[in-house]
Parts: structure tokens; C-alpha cells; sequence
């Protein structure tokens, strides 16, 4: 039997910070993925974002246990293409925010209204503009 998709009033994103403390179990992160999620709003993340936040010392269990919850969106050819056009576009360098890029794209074509929980408002914003709600965390 097919899994049926469900309709979400919205996606919450969360960069490197964000899932960096909802790792850690940081009350502020927590209480904002449980208002999203009340909200009915899809938690998402961009698989580059588990490579960045990871560490020797993250705890594995509960790393799977966060996963599980969140969608993690897809990275191919086309939304590397689409990441390195938003860098072009606002004058950034790939070397150091190729990630960010890839986080910003992903928001970028998610259910809308989007929010993403980030630490990295200058940049984020440069990239995505009026079209994503920034929440520093």
C-alpha cells in the first residue's frame, strides 16, 4: 500500500544551527519545531546540512532519532545549478557558502510560507530575499 502524501500549510527549515540545537535539545529550537509542527507545518533539511552539523561527538542515536522526523529534501544537478546561480546573483563565493546556497535553494522551493531557524541571517537573506522568513537562532 502506497504511503499518502500529507498537505502542509508551510515548510520550516533548518540550516546547520538549527539542527545543531534541535541535536542538542535547545528549548528555543524545540518549542519553534513544536509551534511549526502545531501549525501544521512540514520540518525540512537539506542533506548537506547533516554533513555540517555532524561531529566525532554527535550522538548517533539521537542524530537517527531527529532524522526520522524531518524530510530531507533532495540535491541533484539541477538544484546545484540552481544554488550556484543564487551565489552568482548576489556576489557570494562558493568556496565558503555552497552550503548555504544549497540550504537557500532548497527553502526557496519549498510549500510556502517558509521559515528557516538560521544563524547565518546576512548571507541567507542575500539569497532568499523577502521569500523565506529568517528566525535567528
Amino acid at each position: 500500500m502506497a504511503r499518502r502524501r500529507l498537505s502542509y500549510e508551510g515548510t520550516l527549515v533548518l540550516d546547520r544551527e538549527g539542527l545543531s540545537k534541535l541535536l542538542a535539545d535547545e528549548e528555543q529550537v524545540v518549542a519553534l519545531i513544536a509551534e511549526a509542527r502545531s501549525r501544521g507545518m512540514e520540518v525540512v533539511i537539506s542533506p548537506l546540512t547533516i554533513i555540517e552539523a555532524v561531529h566525532a561527538r554527535t550522538n548517533k542515536p539521537r542524530l537517527n532519532w531527529v532524522l526520522s522526523g524531518l524530510r530531507v529534501v533532495p540535491v541533484g544537478d539541477e538544484e546545484a545549478r540552481a544554488a550556484s546561480k543564487l551565489l552568482m546573483n548576489t556576489g557570494l563565493h562558493g568556496h565558503k557558502y555552497a552550503i548555504d546556497a544549497a540550504v537557500a535553494e532548497a527553502a526557496l522551493r519549498e510549500h510556502r510560507p517558509v521559515v528557516m531557524l538560521t544563524s547565518d541571517i546576512d548571507d541567507i537573506a542575500k539569497m532568499c530575499g523577502e521569500r523565506v522568513r529568517l528566525v535567528a537562532v
